[in-house]
């Protein structure tokens, strides 16, 4: 997490989640057309480690309908009506909500009403 969107901000979170994740090869890496994706530093890290870049059309968030379903969701159960004081306890917050409820706990309707790490494990 960073104030800013920037192209190093986003290749030190690819780096740090492949090396946590260590994703079979196949890997699609999906966003927004944000400039911090596009650039030659970013695009140079996907290929490095084999990974697919998926761009959604300007103007179509649709087309990334996950993550948009995800950051709603994130606003109206964390964010909306909290005031954060501090930036260490909104990322305090953040890590809790995203793996203590939303991957381990909360079901999803488009994963057979799983949560996101049972999905994972029956799809292993």
């Amino acid at each position: 997490m960073d104030k800013r969107r920037t192209t190093k901000v986003a290749k030190r979170t690819l780096q740090y989640a492949l090396k946590k994740r260590r994703p079979p090869s196949g890997l699609i890496f999906h966003s927004d057309r944000g400039g911090e994706y596009r650039g030659d530093v970013f695009q140079k890290a996907l290929n490095l480690r084999s990974v697919r870049h998926s761009l959604n059309w300007a103007g179509h968030c649709t087309d990334n309908a996950h993550m948009e379903s995800f950051f709603q969701s994130m606003k109206a159960e964390l964010i909306r009506g909290t005031r954060y004081v501090s930036g260490s306890q909104l990322r305090y917050d953040l890590v809790k909500y995203i793996y203590q409820l939303y991957n381990k706990k909360r079901l999803h309707a488009e994963i057979e009403y799983h949560s996101p790490i049972e999905y994972e494990q029956l799809a292993a």
